[in-house]
């Protein structure tokens, strides 16, 4: 029979020392990637940034060192997460392994919050999860500095770290006040960590952060669990949006992004009144509607969370199996975080995003109507570009996408480029039609959206073509060989590739200035095949929907014993108020049903399970198992 928890003495070395936690704690043999050498850069005293995708296993590059540095008399590690669900989720995970943590947060009272703040100051307590808006204040500085001067303040570790940079997605004013924390400790190591930053936003972390010292980790930006497919709206995106989940998702956990509260709310109507258990999260919801979604979401299987960018950062559900957009993020960044929601536990999960020529448009707008200054509006609309080159790209996602993170790949065979390839055409004359029937207008003096364009060149007579005498144009009725989805896919590229621009309250059509070698045929477009209206019904697209359960692959015995196991965990984890997977995941439970352990030994030597969760749950697993 396995021992309790037995953690390191002060005297082992770090790599094994490490290798002990990592074994004892969290059930786990191995360290992944880059961990180890975090794990030791940081356990010794050193400085780190890292970067690692969502589901690469950041949580434990700064909770192994904390635990070793506890068990060297080094006091308590302060952890600046900026979501209250997040610290209660790692807390509940962390006491349910035997670790000793807590957080402080506006959601305790003043009673709870003194309790805690006297176990911090005891140097009793491993782990303490904290907002930065906390951790600046005057009293809790003071209270850090004399845990500092006993030699008690034994790291920082400070998560969700592009929250510093104006360049990155989630910008957070609270977090520049972070660098205090070099400033009056420079001798306690931090590690800073985040899922997405490109080259400008890591600069702007170590100058702000002032981690120039610091060890920078990078590793592959790669999820190949996740499939990324990309469509073009194509008349009710909510109908897309349905037919993506009732083929492929039916019953099954997933996000759906939306660029308004007004937006979410009716989309999580729509798919409620089509018998869909979802429900919406924004900012304009009241608190307590938003954590009793959010928990629910946590804890229940199956369910779709509608929400605007206000939900996501911080969510470890692990067998999310979709990410939706209905609107185009600002960038590859946002859209990398967002999608990188789905899939943690490492099983087949899909990001689909729909996304049209508006999209196109009110991006570019609110960039240009934004009160920033010209150098990071460039810098913003450089990062739009680039989002715009993926969504409009005819080879492998995954290239491009890893590509924009300076990671070289090969194409992936699972993406929907590399599934389906798509038709292109040579649409230079048609691109020339478009570009001219605009310079007419700015002949005359006038100025007109994308619908009455197309009307122009499809020669359709409406009362606004006829008002400004537009039917006697030299571009009138010159594109009615093309239907208006096709203009508005050519409309869209063309202003992908920054030929045409989208101006003003009102989207009025503006030519810019690499426009003219597409009119003198200068230059070739290629550009996508625009994609035909579906009916409701079933999708068809190629390569077969990835199995995404881990159980799957299980006999049917094998499957009983899965679905025994996980009824017993719900029933442990309504029992401890937390989430079913902080308690064991569902790839954990499958293992369990598929080897059969005989005994505690057996069952302590499957992955997942710590000697903690051994000596709590051992018996009771063996019994449901029917051992």
């Amino acid at each position: 029979m396995n021992p309790p928890v037995h953690l390191p003495s002060p005297t082992d070395d770090l790599q094994s020392a490490a290798h002990q936690v990592l074994s004892a704690v969290f059930g786990y043999t191995a360290f992944r990637g880059q961990q180890a050498d975090i794990v030791e850069q940081v356990a010794a005293g050193g400085d780190a940034l890292v970067l690692m995708p969502t589901g690469g296993g950041k949580s434990l590059c700064y909770q192994v060192p904390a635990i070793l540095r506890h068990t060297r008399g080094q006091g308590v590690a302060v952890v600046v997460s900026p979501l209250i669900a997040l610290m209660h989720d790692q807390v509940g995970a962390l006491e349910e392994a035997g670790v000793h943590a807590a957080f402080l947060n506006s959601s305790q009272t003043g009673e709870e919050a003194t309790r805690i703040e006297r176990e911090m100051m005891s140097g009793r307590l491993t782990l303490l999860y904290a907002a930065p808006e906390r951790l600046t204040t005057p009293r809790f500085l003071a209270q850090l500095a004399s845990l500092h001067e006993r030699g008690l303040l034994s790291m920082f570790a400070i998560d969700e770290a592009h929250c510093v940079s104006q360049w990155g997605h989630d910008f957070r004013s609270e977090y520049l006040q972070l660098s205090l924390l070099h400033e009056r400790f420079p001798d306690v190591p931090r590690i800073a960590l985040t899922a997405t930053a490109d080259d400008l936003t890591r600069a702007d972390i170590i100058e702000r952060l002032q981690l120039q010292d610091a060890r920078v980790f990078i590793s592959s930006f790669d999820r190949p669990n996740i499939r990324y497919l990309i469509v073009e709206k194509n008349g009710s995106p909510r109908e897309q949006l349905l037919r993506f989940i009732r083929d492929d998702h039916e019953g099954e956990a997933g996000v759906v992004y939306c660029q308004s509260r007004k937006k979410v709310e009716e989309t999580a109507e729509f798919l409620q009144a089509e018998g869909l258990n979802a429900l919406p999260y924004h900012a304009g919801l009241d608190a307590d509607v938003r954590r009793r979604h959010q928990d629910r979401f946590l804890r229940e299987d199956g369910l779709i969370m509608v929400a605007t960018i206000a939900f996501g950062m911080g969510i470890d559900k692990p067998d999310v199996r979709f990410v939706a957009h209905l609107d185009l993020p600002k960038n590859i960044e946002a859209y990398y975080q967002e999608t990188g929601r789905a899939g943690r536990d490492g099983a087949p999960a899909e990001a689909w995003m729909t996304y049209g020529l508006a999209d196109v448009v009110n991006q570019r707008r609110m960039i240009d109507e934004s009160p920033a200054g010209e150098t990071f509006k460039q810098g913003q609309r450089g990062k739009l570009d680039a989002l715009l080159a993926l969504a409009e790209a005819t080879d492998c996602r995954r290239v491009r996408l890893l590509a924009y993170f300076g990671e070289a790949s090969q194409p992936c065979g699972n993406c929907d480029n590399c599934l389906n390839p798509p038709a292109t055409w040579d649409a230079t004359e048609a691109a020339r039609k478009l570009l001219s029937c605009i310079y007419r207008f700015h002949q005359r003096g006038e100025r007109f959206g994308a619908g009455h364009l197309i009307d122009v060149l499809r020669g359709k007579v409406t009362d606004k073509t006829k008002q400004y005498g537009h039917d006697s144009l030299s571009t009138w009725g010159v594109g009615a060989d093309l239907s208006e989805q096709q203009w508005r896919a050519v409309l869209r590229q063309l202003i992908a590739l920054g030929h045409v621009a989208a101006e003003g309250e009102f989207s009025t059509l503006a030519l810019q200035d690499s426009a003219r070698a597409v009119l003198k045929g200068e230059v070739e477009v290629r550009l996508r095949e625009a994609e035909e209206k579906k009916p409701r019904g079933k999708t068809t697209r190629g390569g077969a929907r990835p199995k995404a359960d881990p159980a799957l692959g299980l006999d049917a015995e094998g499957l009983e014993r899965f679905e025994a196991l996980k009824a017993w965990r719900s029933e442990v984890a309504k029992e401890h108020g937390l989430p079913a997977y902080v308690i064991f995941q569902n790839t954990t439970l499958a293992e369990m049903a598929r080897v059969m352990p005989g005994d505690l030994d057996e069952l302590g030597e499957i992955s997942g399970v710590g000697a903690k969760k051994l000596e709590a749950y051992g018996r009771e697993i063996l019994r449901v198992l029917g051992r």
